[in-house]
């Protein structure tokens, strides 16, 4: 015996199968024949045909702005005081220069991560763009 859910699908798949029809020259609808019907069938249920795939985007790439360090230490002043925010509340028992260290640490190796990936958006941008890709200083 199917299950509820099984009965629930089978009402819907009986309450939305349409039968297909075409209009022939005189005018009058005629059924269409298993051979002549456009969309495949498997186990019983018609299969919509897939739609093409299509290739990028309609929308134009949005510009990324090169990196720079005066953008990097702004985000850090602005993330700083709530790394802080987040170390006072989990280490609440520690003194405020301890607190105030470890903030300073993590910033500190926070900001040249945070520029790594400003540059490596930037490059990706100019990869898509088909501009052309700055060389490595060494």
């Amino acid at each position: 015996m199917p299950t509820r859910k099984q009965r629930r699908r089978r009402q819907k798949e009986l309450r939305h199968d349409y039968e297909y029809v075409y209009v022939d020259g005189e005018g009058r609808e005629v059924e269409v024949d298993e051979a002549d019907d456009p969309t495949p069938r498997r186990n019983g249920k018609r299969e919509a045909k897939a739609a093409p795939a299509k290739r990028g985007s309609a929308k134009p790439i949005r510009e990324v702005p090169p990196p720079s360090w005066s953008k990097v230490l702004k985000r850090v002043a602005f993330i700083a005081p709530a790394l802080f925010l987040a170390f006072s509340a989990l280490n609440h028992n520690q003194s405020l220069a301890q607190k105030v260290l470890i903030t300073l640490i993590y910033t500190g190796f926070f900001a040249p991560f945070m520029y790594l990936m400003d540059r490596a958006l930037y490059r990706s941008y100019l990869r898509r763009s088909g501009q052309q890709v700055p060389a490595r200083k060494r």
